[in-house]
């Protein structure tokens, strides 16, 4: 019997992504072939394949490295005979380092990884869009013991790590770790060539939009898109010099709110330069001056599209609330388990990281490619996991087959087999 029935689809994902394969060929392995008995693949997909299925623990593949289904979504060749990977080899995958060493020789190229994210995404595309926008983000992860590059956050209120994510709409294109002692935007711009680098390759043509909240409105990132041709949309911390310029505006939005009883909005735009310097040149800033039932709300943004392009009202209420989604994407990360950072080395903490990055690309493509035009298209990853991966099921091993038989009475079983049909059509 099995609990797991349905990463049969994450399986049929696979092969139609090639995901598992092309992550072991970013991993070196100089181990001795002839005592080898558990491939790099089968431990990735052991490891990518239990997150997704929600096993976050190293501790787990002892209960089911016996289980045959495990086995058939591993490669294994026999799955009723030789056992998979135990906790010990899967957890000295996991402490590999960047260069392999006497003890761990198995060892992950990291860049390698990062170019594999945005090539899903290249693929997913039968032509190159018009207009992509790429959303930068950060978060916490918490940390409850002494890991490298421990610190102390303020505004998170513990010790944690600061990963930096990008998405393009659902799309993860980069899941970078980094510790919380320096700017929310820091190493951005670095990875933001490196994606449009990547993605121009492919794409010569369309617009691209860069779009974040204040943490990343800083100078070399919006002059690097200005020089580039890039368009953003970030935005901008209010202070007191802001609050005087919609002075008027925010009168206005208060008389309407005096009127109707309900919150009004009033959108205006100006050219801003700051006096600092900070800035090498003026900008089109636009500000919604809002009133709440609990008084003045202002906020602002920041940005290089025209305003014949983006009215004042469109850019904020279409365009930059727009990246509210991307809090939905950043969150399924945590339900596959991207917060379990306990390893001692900031390395073998990335690469935790990327093993939940790869579960979400997995699960992301069963989505997309198995419950499109579905009422699951749109779910999140524990949705999808709890009504069709989480499936009881007899498993019965002949000579030649592993048959999964799974109960009549599934309440999703056609939704199942519409997703198993679209995935092998």
């Amino acid at each position: 019997m099995t609990s797991d029935a349905g990463a049969l689809l994450l399986r049929s994902t696979d092969r139609r992504l090639n995901l598992v394969p092309r992550l072991a060929a970013c991993f070196d392995d100089q181990r001795d072939s002839r005592y080898v008995l558990h491939p790099v693949p089968e431990l990735l997909a052991q490891r990518v394949y239990g997150l997704a299925l929600g096993y976050e623990d190293l501790s787990d593949p002892d209960q089911l490295r016996q289980d045959p289904l495990f086995a058939v979504l591993s490669g294994k060749a026999r799955a009723s005979e030789e056992p998979l990977a135990g906790k010990s080899t899967l957890n000295r995958l996991e402490l590999s380092t960047e260069q392999a060493d006497r003890y761990k020789k198995i060892s992950c190229r990291t860049e390698a990884v990062d170019q594999l994210l945005v090539n899903v995404f290249l693929e997913a595309h039968a032509s190159a869009p018009e207009r992509i926008v790429l959303d930068l983000d950060a978060t916490d992860l918490p940390l409850h013991g002494h890991q490298e590059g421990r610190f102390f956050h303020g505004y998170y209120d513990s010790y944690c790590y600061l990963p930096l994510y990008i998405f393009c709409g659902e799309h993860l294109l980069c899941a970078r770790l980094r510790t919380a002692d320096q700017d929310a935007a820091a190493g951005s711009l670095a990875e933001v060539e490196r994606i449009v680098g990547q993605i121009r390759r492919a794409w010569p043509e369309g617009e691209i939009i860069l779009r974040a909240d204040s943490g990343f409105c800083r100078e070399e990132l919006m002059a690097w898109c200005e020089q580039q041709g890039l368009s953003y949309v970030f935005g901008f911390a209010r202070n007191e010099r802001l609050r005087r310029l919609i002075e008027q505006p925010m009168q206005e939005a208060a008389r309407q709110h005096q009127e109707s009883g309900q919150p009004a909005r009033v959108f205006t735009e100006f050219l801003y330069q700051t006096t600092t310097g900070s800035w090498s040149r003026a900008r089109r800033v636009v500000a919604k001056a809002e009133h709440l039932n609990k008084g003045e709300n202002p906020r602002f943004v920041v940005t290089n599209l025209t305003s014949q392009a983006w009215t004042a009202r469109c850019l904020y209420e279409e365009l930059y609330c727009a990246r509210g989604e991307m809090e939905n994407r950043i969150k399924e990360q945590f339900s596959l388990f991207a917060g379990r950072v306990s390893a001692e080395t900031l390395c073998a903490n990335q690469l935790r990281l990327y093993f939940s990055a790869l579960a979400y690309v997995l699960v992301h493509g069963l989505r997309r490619l198995g419950l499109s035009e579905t009422e699951l298209a749109r779910a999140q990853a524990g949705t999808v996991r709890l009504k069709l991966l989480k499936i009881g099921a007899q498993i019965r091993i002949s000579a030649r087959k592993v048959w999964v038989s799974i109960a009549s009475s599934y309440p999703y079983r056609f939704l199942f087999q519409q997703a198993y049909q679209q995935l092998r059509s």
